[in-house]
């Protein structure tokens, strides 16, 4: 009987959780059932589907919430969905923060009941096809809009009440009419460029660049054009006061206003004596300017002349063409106490000391960011790369601390394994295994007359190699490291066409003010602008990459071939037009059934090159949708040349 009252106080402090329990699984439960209606209502190119047997928190692009009772997040980009979002799917999830649909064919209006979820951030729509006039319930919480590359059209809604706004993109739609006057402080990205926008630009938009507002014809006001002002403009001659009285009008009361006085002419010469002084002064510092403008120019071709006499010796060092000679000029900042000390790591059954490999025969492979790297054959026979780095700027300290970082990382296949590595004041030596079948670089854009060209399921594995490589590569150390320099020619090819990341872990060692020209192309817009990687950065060469093997095209053309000055900027111009079969590769055209598959990487690619950082995949990601990709229709892909004369015609998306 004494045991009631303690029964009845736990049942009484339990109450609250038996109440909050059944709450959850039901939010989850209609949270699954959204997405379920969602997906099943949409229809998408791709064999998208989800796996209804596991847990909603684990399906592809759905985040919960830390407690994992909600969805708070649904990334699904470039995944090829089309046709007009489903009402009363999306928005039934009432604890979305996050919506990324970017980079698909969504068509029709675009539901209220989205925009207006309370607890939406963040909504990344741009790139499909959406029409109509843009909602006017729009959450006041959220954090950053994307809508731009559609067709909305009307009126810009109202956003003063948008508080948290950080960012606005409408930029490529049809809206019309006058930008809305707000003073949004957290504001800082605006673009609405290439609409139909009239009227003056509001002054607390005035900050924002011009490149915010062009390609509206009808805008004018600061950053702009000034606008037209309609107030008379004053006259050049001398104002007569009008007066009441007729008398004013007389000759005699008219004439001493009007004609100047005497003392007048005399003052406007002095004025032009001072001119032509000044006019004189300009001339003179200008010839002076010129004079010293020149002597700089000379001086500066007389740097450029000796570096670059100075880049050809180098070259020579390590016996440049293959030419098997000693290589006394590659040892010259090797110090004769420092010898024998190459560091080799665990696992490595090399045998062979720094002696030996200064006596190696070498060719040079190529001569990049961080330096020349050399294929060298060693007295007995083993083969090894050996990169010769530039502009170290850290200790051996730290020097040896990377390297052990770079040794964890390269456990990989399709990360370059590094083997050893020789450190000196003058001196910085890394050795690699060699990978006989070269680089992607070489392979796409060497001499096609030798029949060194890629079928379509070679550039799936190569991308889905160099993805996986890259992926690892952000996942290790923390999930902080970072490539910093990827491009087709630091993707190596193995005996099966997978690709294999080289140069990893050698940015930190680096001094890099400048980007090299021959890696420019592949440089994402915010590493232009403050020389900082991340690794929303590396998604963004890693893009570029794909747009590479997709249209056989290099980001960066050899001088006298301006085909394309900007790949992903190219793409996106005939993309915007039409999906059309001028983008891809002519190599591709001869293989069946493919059509399909290349868009979809395609859309892959430009999502991975989106201007805005936080709106790219993380590679995690792209490895699973370029997984997705091979996984689809692959008996029906064709790996030969046979039926050649086939065309390939564009889907629709």
């Amino acid at each position: 009987m004494k045991l009631y009252p303690i029964v009845a106080v736990l049942a009484l402090s339990l109450f609250p959780f038996l109440l909050l329990f059944p709450k959850v699984i039901a939010d989850l439960s209609s949270d699954r059932q959204a997405l379920l209606d969602f997906s099943s209502a949409l229809p998408h190119l791709r064999k998208f589907k989800w796996n209804t047997n596991s847990s909603i928190c684990t399906w592809h692009g759905v985040g919960c919430s830390s407690d994992g009772s909600r969805v708070v997040a649904l990334r699904l980009p470039g995944i090829g969905l089309y046709g007009p979002i489903p009402d009363n799917t999306i928005g039934r999830l009432d604890a979305l923060t996050t919506l990324s649909l970017h980079f698909n064919g969504l068509s029709g209006n675009l539901p209220s009941d989205i925009t207006s979820l309370p607890s939406l951030r963040f909504i990344f729509l741009q790139r499909n096809q959406f029409s109509g006039e843009i909602p006017s319930s729009l959450s006041p919480q959220l954090n950053f809009i994307d809508l731009s590359f559609n067709s909305f059209s009307g009126k810009i809604p109202t956003i003063e009440n948008l508080t948290h706004l950080t960012g606005l993109n409408l930029q490529n739609n049809s809206l019309a009419g006058s930008i809305p006057n707000v003073n949004l402080p957290r504001l800082t990205q605006l673009n609405m460029s290439n609409n139909q926008l009239n009227g003056s630009i509001p002054p607390s938009l005035a900050k924002f660049p011009a490149s915010s507002f062009q390609g509206n014809s009808l805008l004018c006001g600061q950053p702009l054009t000034q606008c037209p002002s309609f107030a008379p403009s004053p006259s050049p001659f001398p104002s007569v006061p009008l007066s009441p009285s007729p008398l004013s009008l007389t000759p005699s009361s008219r004439s001493p206003s009007v004609l100047p006085s005497s003392p007048a002419i005399p003052e406007k010469q002095k004025g032009k004596k001072s001119l032509s002084t000044g006019v004189i002064i300009g001339i003179v510092a200008g010839g002076v300017g010129g004079i010293l403008g020149l002597a700089v120019l000379i001086f500066l071709c007389c740097v450029k002349w000796y570096y670059s006499k100075r880049s050809v010796q180098e070259r020579k060092d390590f016996n440049g063409g293959g030419s098997p000679k000693q290589t006394e000029d590659f040892s010259s900042g090797v110090q004769a106490a420092e010898k024998n000390k190459l560091v080799f790591f665990g696992g490595c059954s090399f045998n062979f000391d720094l002696e030996d490999l200064l006596r190696a025969s070498a060719e040079v492979l190529g001569k990049g960011s961080y330096g020349t790297t050399y294929k060298a054959i060693l007295e007995e026979g083993t083969t090894v790369v050996v990169k010769r780095l530039k502009e170290v700027v850290v200790g051996k300290r730290e020097f040896d601390q990377q390297m052990e970082i770079i040794v964890t990382v390269a456990q990989h296949r399709n990360v370059v394994a590094l083997r050893a590595y020789y450190f000196s004041k003058d001196e910085k030596l890394l050795i690699y295994d060699h990978v006989p079948a070269g680089s992607l670089s070489t392979r796409m854009h060497g001499n096609r007359d030798l029949g060194r060209t890629l079928d379509w399921e070679s550039r799936l594995r190569i991308a889905h190699g160099a993805a996986s490589g890259i992926a690892h590569v952000h996942s290790a150390a923390g999930g902080k490291l970072i490539h910093g320099n990827i491009k087709s020619s630091n993707v190596l090819l193995t005996h099966d066409n997978s690709g294999c990341i080289s140069d990893v872990g050698l940015t930190p060692l680096m001094d890099s003010p400048t980007i090299p020209c021959r890696s420019a192309g592949y440089r994402a817009p915010e590493v232009i602008e403050t020389k900082k990687c991340s690794q929303k950065s590396d998604v963004y060469s890693f893009g570029v990459l794909l747009l590479e093997l997709l249209t056989g095209k290099a980001p960066v053309q050899p001088p006298g071939h301006d085909e394309v000055v900007d790949l992903p900027r190219w793409v996106q111009s005939v993309v915007r037009e039409e999906w059309t079969a001028e983008v891809f590769d002519a190599e591709l055209i001869k293989f069946q059934n493919i059509e399909d598959e290349m868009v979809q990487m395609l859309q892959i690619a430009m999502a991975c090159v989106a201007k805005m950082p936080e709106t790219r995949p993380d590679m995690n990601q792209v490895v699973q949708m370029i997984e997705d990709i091979q996984q689809s229709d692959s008996g029906n892909r064709q790996s030969s040349e046979d039926n050649k004369s086939r065309s390939l015609t564009s889907p629709t998306p």
